[in-house]
């Protein structure tokens, strides 16, 4: 694997970790590069309620700022919707309420990735 694979590796991972500390749930990271031709990973979590969604967003804006990782397609106002997307171009992170990770079942749709773990043993 290349230095810049790894070093984007290693970004998902802790990034992944940031949402994991701040009480998302079942957080996965999946390598979609080998599935996919516009993004390299995904970041999935459980928020559990609009307002830990809220607060998730605001943790992440900061650690991806403090990276120097633009958010692109950044909106101001966090929606109600339940479903936060925060597309980093290499990396894009799905927050979602539990209904909605339910119903899109976005897990199931990139099976065909490779799960990263990101717990440390």
């Amino acid at each position: 694997m290349s230095e810049q694979r790894q070093n984007l590796q290693k970004l998902a991972v802790e990034t992944a970790k940031i949402i994991e500390d701040h009480k998302g749930t079942d957080t996965v990271l999946i390598n979609v590069s080998e599935v996919n031709s516009w993004t390299d990973y995904f970041i999935i979590s459980t928020a559990m309620s609009s307002g830990h969604l809220r607060g998730l967003v605001k943790e992440l804006r900061k650690f991806l700022a403090d990276q120097q990782i633009e958010i692109q397609h950044k909106h101001k106002k966090i929606d109600d919707d339940g479903w936060e997307l925060l597309d980093c171009g290499n990396i894009i992170i799905h927050l979602m309420s539990e209904e909605k990770r339910e119903f899109y079942d976005l897990d199931m749709l990139w099976h065909n990735g490779k799960k990263i773990p990101t717990k440390t043993a």
